[in-house]
Order: C-alpha cells, then sequence, then structure tokens
C-alpha cells in the first residue's frame, strides 16, 4: 500500500498545486484532492498536506515537498 497524500483545493489555490503535481509523478504515492480537509488555520497561514492522516506543512513548495518525503522516509510508510 503505497502513501497517501491529502490536499486542501483551498490550499492547492494558495500555492500547494506545484507540489500537488510533482507528487503526481511519484508513482509509488496515491494523490487525493478534496473540497476541504478541516485544517483551515493550517490552510490560511501554511502549505499543507495530510500524509497518511498526518499533517505536513512547509512555507514553500519546495520545503512541503522535502517535508512529505522525510514524513514517509522517517515512518517507512
Amino acid at each position: 500500500m503505497y502513501p497517501i497524500i491529502e490536499f486542501c483545493v483551498s490550499n492547492l489555490a494558495s500555492g500547494a498545486q506545484e507540489a500537488l503535481e510533482r507528487l503526481e509523478r511519484d508513482p509509488n504515492l496515491d494523490i487525493i484532492e478534496y473540497g476541504c480537509l478541516g485544517y483551515c488555520g493550517k490552510c490560511s497561514s501554511n502549505l499543507y498536506a495530510l500524509v497518511n492522516g498526518e499533517v505536513v506543512t512547509g512555507d514553500t513548495t519546495d520545503e512541503l515537498v522535502e517535508n512529505i518525503y522525510k514524513f514517509i522516509d522517517e515512518f517507512e510508510i
């Protein structure tokens, strides 16, 4: 089973779209978009995604992608 990366559509519009597109190129990840993930406070202040249900953030697209991969490696997802 591949790690599941979930993105909020509002956060995609705020800049996370590039991260989603980069992660979609990885065949070992399952990427899902939702209308809302219920993390409005994080959504308004950071780029973020849920990785197997855990919040991972980044100040930039590069940092978000890097932090997602670090999280996956750290927890051997």
